[in-house]
């Protein structure tokens, strides 16, 4: 499993696009490619670092704050574009259907009747479990001002955590136990962020979970400009855990578990 960091950047950074990333996992006609969030600077990103964005398979919206779905509308009309006909999965929380047809139609008036290729909704709740190109998906909801999903996919014995924004909770501790890789937000520094996480809160949770590995993404644009060298440094020096700031482009390899 290959998880890519095509976007790392928070809302208002003109520097680093909306967090969004890519899951990449099978080889040949088994091949999948998930996308995490789409804001309104992902798609760009998207096309920047997928070998095959036509063959992505499906697209996971943690919540609908537009640094996370906005990007859909851009991501569904290039498809139209360039001619797609293979099927697209959304995947988010009640009302994701409502939501993504809202925006379609406000940003491209009269272009979603024009769509040709199939787009399937799958809504989902805290505590589901679904089954869904070759990977588990679970999930459980975050600490955040609106409510948010956190996500983890299983696909044999690889896992990732992906927290969407939001400070830890009991759910997400127990929904990330013993993942491959946790990929969470972390806006702040210090221990405590209403409603996101923290460096350190992240590093706690982490460490409670017992990963093997942790991603800091979706910083505020302030904090990583000033800290990003002595948060990197803190992160090399993790004893037991393999933790790091990605840069995007930047990608982590899961290997399949040896127990």
């Amino acid at each position: 499993m290959r998880v890519i960091f095509a976007g790392v950047g928070e809302a208002f950074d003109e520097y680093y696009d909306n967090t969004t990333l890519l899951v990449t996992t099978g080889s040949g006609k088994r091949k999948r490619q998930l996308m995490l969030d789409c804001g309104f600077t992902a798609a760009h990103a998207f096309w920047r670092v997928s070998q095959n964005p036509m063959d992505l398979d499906a697209v996971w919206v943690s919540h609908f704050h537009g640094d996370h779905f906005f990007g859909l509308p851009l991501i569904l009309l290039r498809f139209w574009e360039q001619g797609r006909t293979k099927p697209l999965t959304i995947v988010g929380q009640v009302g994701i259907e409502e939501k993504a047809i809202t925006a379609m139609d406000l940003a491209y008036p009269g272009f979603r009747p024009k769509i040709r290729f199939p787009i399937e909704f799958e809504t989902v709740s805290p505590g589901q479990d679904l089954d869904l190109l070759d990977f588990r998906w679970s999930f459980a909801e975050n600490g955040h001002s609106s409510p948010c999903l956190a996500l983890r996919l299983d696909c044999g014995k690889m896992s990732v955590f992906y927290s969407g924004d939001g400070s830890p909770t009991d759910q997400t501790l127990s929904l990330a136990a013993r993942c491959d890789l946790i990929v969470h937000e972390a806006y702040g520094l210090e221990k405590e962020q209403l409603g996101h996480g923290t460096v350190d809160l992240c590093i706690e949770f982490a460490r409670k979970t017992k990963a093997k590995a942790l991603a800091l993404v979706h910083m505020n644009r302030e904090v990583r400009r000033v800290n990003a060298d002595a948060i990197k440094k803190k992160l090399a020096a993790m004893e037991g855990l393999t933790a790091f700031l990605p840069e995007p482009g930047e990608y982590f390899d899961i290997q399949p578990s040896a127990c």
